[in-house]
């Protein structure tokens, strides 16, 4: 079985090549855990807006910060949960 390696024309002797598919798994895992960043952050400044609303009376729009908050948290933990079953899948 021939298994194809990333090589760098200034690899030292000691340095381990790592197949593709580690590599790519890598870049996976690292594409999750940013994307789950990111919606978490969108939850919390939506979370933060939800709070200003209240605080000004206006309900409404809380409402709708909220239900934007809760929307990105659960495209947050989709993300998570796709790195959690990455990990379970690939553990050794």
């Amino acid at each position: 079985m021939t298994v194809t390696t990333l090589s760098n024309s200034a690899e030292t002797k000691d340095e381990v090549k790592q197949p593709i598919s580690i590599v790519n798994d890598s870049k996976k895992g690292i594409e999750n855990h940013r994307q789950a960043a990111t919606h978490h952050q969108e939850a919390a400044k939506h979370h933060l807006d939800a709070a200003k609303h209240h605080e000004a009376g206006n309900d409404e729009k809380a409402y709708e910060s909220t239900t934007l908050a809760n929307g990105h948290s659960v495209i947050a933990s989709d993300y998570q949960r796709e790195d959690a079953k990455h990990h379970a899948l690939n553990a050794k």
